[in-house]
């Protein structure tokens, strides 16, 4: 068995759009494209075309269907609403007529986007786009929701700055990507079985975007009253080639222009048994950890709450118990 062959995109597996220390740059600084488009488009379109694809659908379809349930908290109807990244409808498939009127599902596949079944009541189409290319007339859309998709976009702070726009005012950016701790056990048994093997480290999976640099990422991208949490999702596996079986089903293989061809046999070998020990499930086989960062920003309108003025302040921090908050909404009712 070639194993080498067998993974030929093991490198860089999951990889943020991206490193941190870039999209921390000014808006001056020449994008630096890491990813390629059109090999992210192909994986993509082969993923789509397995007879098997929905094997491989269980992170997107979970983290789809809680993105869609935080839809549902915001008391209010949408008129128009897009689903950047759409891929299957793993957020499409989950949203109610009765909360969205009308949804346009974007994606880099055709294939995919010819897969979306939607929900009873929806009215919803497909639009083929590069989600880096992100165009909408502005103050045209009330919501926007993005499902693990954005992991794979060069210029993320250009297309935070791209959904703003197309906003209405205290229109609302509802979104969840790969946080930093995502894929730590395969990073690190990769790097110790290279450093054995091989005697130096390669750049198999690169840094994700961490969560304290997503809040800046947005204001950066005009979005204000931001609510940003994390959830993780631990999943077992046989071994870690089960794994990387799973992650080309999903269409989450490598799409980085200096992506390796080959990784070495031995190395996979050496990755595998240094993975099954340092990762064993109490039950049987390895587990794998994903960690997913939920956010939530708003366009700015000026009937949102406001901060007070510094020093008006009338209630003793000692008395914040007895204060009674009045109640409402996740929504401040601003209306375009």
């Amino acid at each position: 068995m070639r194993l080498c062959k067998m993974f030929p995109l093991v490198g860089n597996v999951l990889r943020n759009a991206g490193s941190a220390t870039l999209h921390q740059r000014s808006y001056c600084t020449p994008v630096v494209n890491i990813f390629d488009r059109n090999v992210k488009r192909l994986q993509r379109e082969r993923a789509a075309k397995r007879d098997d694809v929905e094997l491989y659908d269980y992170i997107k379809e979970e983290v789809g269907y809680r993105l869609a349930d935080r839809i549902f908290d915001i008391k209010r109807q949408f008129t128009n609403a897009v689903d950047l990244g759409a891929g299957r409808g793993y957020v499409t498939n989950h949203v109610l007529g009765e909360t969205v009127q009308k949804l346009t599902a974007i994606d880099l596949s055709p294939a995919m986007l010819a897969q979306i079944k939607g929900s009873p009541g929806l009215d919803f189409s497909v639009r083929e786009m590069d989600e880096e290319r992100f165009a909408f007339e502005p103050d045209s859309l009330d919501l926007v929701v993005s499902s693990l998709s954005m992991h794979w976009i060069n210029d993320l702070p250009a297309c935070f700055r791209a959904v703003n726009r197309a906003l209405k005012p205290d229109g609302v950016f509802i979104g969840a990507m790969f946080g930093g701790d995502t894929l730590y056990e395969l990073r690190s048994a990769l790097q110790l079985a290279e450093q054995e093997r091989r005697g130096g480290l390669a750049p198999h999976v690169s840094p994700f975007t961490q969560i304290r640099d997503v809040g800046m990422l947005l204001n950066r991208g005009g979005f204000t009253m931001l609510t940003i949490d994390t959830d993780e999702l631990v999943i077992g596996y046989p071994s870690m080639y089960e794994l990387m079986f799973d992650l080309q089903g999903m269409a989450e293989s490598n799409a980085a222009f200096n992506r390796p061809l080959h990784v070495g046999r031995d190395t996979l070998m050496a990755a595998a048994a240094i993975y099954r020990d340092m990762y064993a499930r109490k039950e049987e086989g390895v587990s794998a950890t994903f960690q997913i960062i939920f956010f939530v920003g708003w366009k700015p309108c000026a009937s949102q709450p406001q901060p007070a003025e510094r020093g008006s302040g009338t209630v003793s921090l000692k008395d914040l118990g007895k204060v009674m908050t009045p109640k409402g909404g996740a929504s401040s009712g601003c209306k375009s």
